[in-house]
């Protein structure tokens, strides 16, 4: 029997209270494992912090995952998927991975559902229509898969800040996938967000652990799996618009990330502290300070998402409502608005002469040259 709206809530108490509960004893794996992060010149923490508490996560996603989901080979894959990405996470927590390895244990887990259908075999795009994807499909979504895992990972370096960032885009994509009938995914993004949320309990600042790249590898792996099924698979002609949205605001953190590490020709996967929660801490933001703007900016692209699926604005066939389109560009002036005061606050634009430091992230203005200089 398909599962329905009463299963994804069911699953989402059930994971949350799970995540909750487990994270005490993945803090006490964790100490006995060593797997520990010290306090480092980039980082935002000034004490030794277990970081294995993605254990947690899993296990609540997968007992939630077996009793809700519904029981075919597509499900248990990603299941399974979610299995080994965690692995791949825990590996790199203990032993600390070079970013090749790991790079090919993320694909090999995601390859895992993508083998099983749980893949992108057609889309459909604004004035084009839609088209089959044949064999590219399973490149595509390999590789859609593996950039949100790391997209996730790279926004995971302050207190909470991945858990509810992930918690609220979780949430936005179940109600998404709901709507659409696609209630398999309707509840794996639900368990997915609630999962987050438990793990937040203990995560938010002053966090008394990580949940390492254990738990952004799967939240990220899970994510993109939710995307897959419950939005990219319809015919809708915004189905992409959904995902990108929803996930905006870490998807702009890793691409501004990216551009720096290339402008200054550095190793991409090389950390720094160019990321939006070290720009914040740059200007004065305490963690809760930072992860309340982002959460905030997050809720404000995800309710973009949610209008776009539920105001009735057009009828599809060129034809739109003035109040309800009017409701529509109200929504989109705001998530502009958020967008350009936080690219301000954060100084990603430069409005002034300077330049960037490219060991710090920081601003420095250029001295002015002496006359005749």
């Amino acid at each position: 029997m398909a599962p329905t709206t009463t299963d994804a809530v069911l699953a989402f108490v059930a994971a949350a209270a799970i995540a909750w509960l487990l994270v005490p004893y993945a803090e006490k794996l964790a100490y006995k494992v060593g797997a520990i992060d010290q306090p480092t010149a980039r980082g935002l923490h000034d004490r030794p912090m277990p970081r294995l508490s993605g254990l947690a996560i899993l296990a609540a996603v997968e007992v939630s995952g077996w009793i809700w989901l519904p029981g075919d080979g597509q499900s248990h894959s990603i299941l399974l998927g979610a299995v080994a990405i965690a692995a791949v996470g825990v590996v790199d927590d203990v032993y600390s991975l070079p970013a090749l390895p790991k790079l090919l244990g993320q694909i090999a887990a995601a390859l895992i559902p993508v083998l099983a259908g749980v893949r992108v075999d057609n889309l459909t795009l604004p004035f084009v229509g839609g088209f089959e994807l044949g064999w590219l499909a399973y490149p595509l979504t390999v590789l859609g898969i593996v950039a949100t895992v790391n997209v996730i990972n790279f926004l995971d370096g302050v207190d909470g800040l991945a858990a509810g960032v992930c918690t609220i885009a979780a949430i936005a994509l179940a109600t998404i996938a709901l709507s659409l009938e696609r209630n398999a995914a309707g509840v794996l993004a639900a368990l997915t967000a609630g999962a987050a949320l438990g793990f937040l309990r203990h995560g938010f600042p002053p966090a008394s652990s990580f949940m390492g790249d254990t738990g952004s590898n799967l939240l990220g792996y899970l994510l993109a799996t939710a995307s897959v099924q419950g939005a990219l698979k319809t015919n809708a002609v915004i189905a992409l618009a959904f995902p990108l949205i929803v996930l905006a605001v870490p998807i702009l953190d890793t691409g501004f990330v990216v551009a720096k590490r290339l402008k200054y020709r550095q190793p991409i996967y090389q950390a720094d502290s160019w990321h939006f929660h070290h720009r914040m801490a740059n200007i004065g933001f305490s963690q809760r300070r930072t992860v309340a703007y982002l959460y905030a900016w997050t809720l404000i692209m995800a309710g973009l998402a949610l209008a776009l699926r539920f105001v009735p604005y057009s009828d599809n066939h060129g034809h739109f409502n003035l109040l309800w389109t009017l409701v529509m560009g109200a929504c989109l002036a705001v998530a502009l608005a958020s967008s350009v005061y936080l690219v301000f606050v954060l100084e990603i634009l430069k409005l002034r002469r300077g330049r960037i430091n490219p060991e710090t992230g920081e601003f420095e203005a250029l001295e002015a040259e002496p006359p005749g200089g």
